[in-house]
């Protein structure tokens, strides 16, 4: 089941899309937090100031709406231009079928669609927007154009990058709210046991924020996807809104983004996307010059 914002269900939250079968190169991070782990790390452009972490508007976790479906943001990225992005899950900008679930042959909004960050979402009205910003890169758009054929990366590539409008930059911090980090890229996937923490903010938890915060146990890469994907149990369950969200390792390295949510064999488990792979396919391939993570301005805490 994909977190999938189908068109029809654009006018409320974002359904969900079925998946009845099992779930199944280098990161550059940049920002003043540094940490010993799986990761590679190298300065790059620095944003002039960060808001106050306890009173950003924007940051991991924030609300994302994409005409009328909702997301939730996972880490901010920098260029070398220091425009700074937030990330969400391809999907999120879909306009096909809740089923479509392979981004080389779904259909996706095109770039330069206007998405708004929000907070105070409901199921019957958006909240107040508190910034806005334009879809730039989506690994569906860009994979259906490049013509990848590739099963496991169509299947689970689903990143999108949205860039924050300038007027609404210095509204921005990229730490994830509750946990701290990110600290780097996590870039060796995980093991059956590992801990993870997230962040998901769905209008669906009725503005419940003890509800946001959440930590769950990886079951293991599964070896068949090539490291593409990473399937986990999370304390409470992963909801439709919540798509796109980021998840931490016990180092506080970003690992992945919430994408689908699996029936069998694995019913209610969570899957993520992997980040090093998908950042990497956006370098590649998005045109944006020295394109990296941000690592957050607070210390990882995995304490709940």
């Amino acid at each position: 089941m994909r977190f999938f914002s189908s068109s029809a269900a654009r006018r409320v939250v974002g359904a969900t899309a079925l998946v009845v079968s099992a779930v199944v190169g280098a990161a550059y991070t940049a920002g003043p937090a540094t940490a010993a782990g799986h990761h590679h790390h190298k300065k790059g452009a620095r944003v002039a100031t960060w808001a106050p972490a306890d009173s950003a508007k924007i940051h991991p976790g924030t609300m994302m709406y994409t005409d009328g479906a909702q997301c939730t943001g996972n880490f901010v990225f920098a260029d070398a231009s220091s425009n700074v992005y937030v990330g969400y899950a391809a999907h999120c900008a879909g306009t096909g079928a809740a089923t479509d679930t392979d981004g080389c042959k779904a259909s996706s909004l095109p770039l330069g669609t206007k998405v708004t960050f929000n907070e105070g979402g409901s199921l019957i009205s958006e909240g107040t927007q508190v910034g806005s910003g334009t879809l730039v890169y989506s690994s569906w758009d860009t994979m259906h154009k490049l013509g990848t054929t590739d099963a496991n990366t169509c299947a689970y590539n689903d990143f999108a990058l949205v860039k924050v409008a300038a007027a609404d930059v210095a509204k921005v911090n990229p730490s994830v709210p509750f946990w701290g980090g990110p600290t780097g890229i996590d870039t060796d996937g995980t093991a059956a046991g590992d801990r993870v923490w997230t962040y998901g903010n769905s209008s669906l938890r009725g503005g419940l924020e003890p509800l946001s915060p959440h930590t769950g146990v990886s079951l293991g890469d599964d070896p068949a996807d090539g490291g593409w994907s990473h399937p986990l149990y999370t304390v409470t369950p992963g909801i439709p809104g919540d798509s796109g969200s980021g998840f931490l390792s016990d180092d506080g390295l970003a690992v992945g983004v919430l994408s689908t949510l699996g029936l069998a064999p694995l019913p209610a488990s969570n899957n993520i996307g992997d980040l090093a792979k998908e950042l990497v396919f956006a370098q590649q391939h998005s045109g944006i010059s020295g394109l990296q993570l941000v690592n957050g301005t607070e210390p990882f805490s995995p304490i709940l």
